[in-house]
C-alpha cells in the first residue's frame, strides 16, 4: 500500500519501559494457546479460522463482495506486499472518498481506564488501490531497501477484500477502545482514493506519539493453510529505518493480542508460518522497519481458505476478533 499525504516527521525515540509485565507474558501466550488446544481437542468449529500472511498472490475476484461490511487489503506484506499480487477487481470497492492528508481521528476521548492512552489502527489497504495501480506501485524507502508504496490486498475466492476486512474491523475496534477512553486514529477511512503507502502509515503512528499501533491484515495463503499470526519488528538498523527500541514492547504487545485473539475468538494460531506460536519476527516491513512507537501487524486469517473465509466473512465473527485485538492492546497498555 502507498502513503501520499503529507510527511510527517517522527517524534524523538522515547523509551520503554519494561516491568512485571514480562513475567506475565511469559504465561500468556502458552496459557491461550494450551486452551486452544482443549478448544479443539472438544470439537472446535472449522468455522475458528486463523490468519495468513506470507504466501500466494491474491487476485481479487470480479464477483461481488460476500454481504458483510467489512473488507481487506493487500497482503501480509501487512503493510506491503508479500509477493501476493494486487487485486485488479473493483470488490466492491465503495467509492473513493476525497483524499485527506491527515488520518482519521478519533471523537473526543472519555473516561475509562485508557484515558490519556493513544491508539493508532492501521486498516491493511485502502479499498480504492486497485484504481490506482501507477500510484500504489510507486517505490518508497523503508531503510532496508524499497518496495511499492502498497498493494491492493487479497480477498476470498468469492470477492471479499481484505481492505473491507480491515476497516469493518478497524471499525469495531476504534468503538472498543474508546469506550475504555482510549484515543484512536485510523491511518485510513476510506477517505482518500488510494494508501496510504507503507512509509506514511508508519509516519502516522509516529506523529501521533501513539502508545500502541496495530496494523490488521488477513492473508492471502493457499488452501489448508489456517489460523492467524502476530507479525512482529525484529531488531533493524539501517538508512531511515531503527528499530532497536521498540523490538521488546511491540513484543510484549503482540504476545498480548495473541493471547486474547485465542481467547475472544476460538482460532488457534497459523499451521503455516510461527511454528504454532502465532509469532512471527520480520525485517522487511516498512509499516514496522519504519515506526519509532511499539507497533505490531495481525494476519487474523487466510481468506484463500473456504474455512477461514466463512469467519472473515462473518459479522459475528470480526466484532469477535475486533474484541481480542482490542483487548490485547489494552492489556498491553495497562502494564
Amino acid at each position: 500500500m502507498s502513503y501520499t499525504g503529507p510527511d510527517f516527521d517522527p517524534p524523538p525515540s522515547r523509551r520503554f519501559r519494561r516491568g512485571p509485565l514480562t513475567v506475565a507474558l511469559a504465561a500468556l501466550v502458552p496459557g491461550a494457546l494450551l486452551g486452544w488446544a482443549v478448544y479443539a481437542a472438544v470439537g472446535g468449529s472449522g468455522d475458528d479460522g486463523g490468519d495468513a500472511s506470507t504466501s500466494a498472490g491474491a487476485s481479487a475476484s470480479a464477483s461481488s463482495p460476500a454481504p458483510s461490511s467489512a473488507d481487506a487489503s493487500p497482503p501480509d506484506g501487512p503493510d506491503e506486499s508479500d509477493g501476493k499480487k494486487p487485486s485488479t477487481s473493483p470488490d466492491s470497492a465503495s467509492g473513493s472518498a476525497s483524499a485527506s492528508s491527515s488520518p482519521s481521528a478519533s471523537a473526543p476521548a472519555g473516561t475509562g481506564p485508557l484515558k490519556g492512552k493513544v491508539v493508532v489502527i492501521d486498516p491493511g489497504h485502502n479499498p480504492g488501490n486497485f484504481r490506482h495501480t501507477a500510484e500504489i506501485n510507486r517505490q518508497v524507502d523503508i531503510g532496508t531497501n524499497s518496495k511499492e508504496c502498497d498493494t491492493t490486498g487479497t480477498s476470498t475466492n468469492d470477492g471479499f477484500s481484505e481492505a473491507k476486512f480491515t476497516l469493518d474491523v478497524a471499525h469495531r475496534m476504534r468503538a472498543l477502545l474508546e469506550e475504555q477512553g482510549a484515543t484512536v486514529k485510523l491511518t485510513q477511512d476510506d477517505d482518500r482514493p488510494f494508501g496510504p503507502c507503507i512509509d506514511e502509515r508508519a509516519r502516522i503512528g509516529n506523529k501521533a506519539k501513539a502508545d500502541a499501533v496495530v496494523s490488521i491484515h488477513a492473508d492471502g495463503s493457499g488452501t489448508g493453510n489456517r489460523g492467524f499470526h502476530v507479525i512482529l519488528p525484529g531488531p533493524v538498523n539501517s538508512g531511515a529505518a531503527d528499530t532497536r527500541a521498540i523490538v521488546e514492547p511491540s513484543r510484549e504487545l503482540g504476545e498480548r493480542i495473541a493471547g486474547n485473539f485465542v481467547r475472544a475468538t476460538g482460532n488457534g494460531p497459523s499451521n503455516y508460518v510461527g511454528g504454532g506460536t502465532g509469532l512471527v519476527t520480520r525485517k522487511d516491513l516498512g509499516g514496522l522497519n519504519l515506526s519509532t512507537v511499539p507497533k505490531v501487524f495481525i494476519e487474523c486469517g487466510n481468506m484463500r481458505d473456504s474455512k477461514d473465509a466463512a469467519l472473515l466473512t462473518s459479522g459475528a465473527w470480526r466484532q469477535k476478533a475486533a474484541r481480542g485485538i482490542s483487548e490485547g492492546i489494552a492489556s498491553f497498555l495497562r502494564g
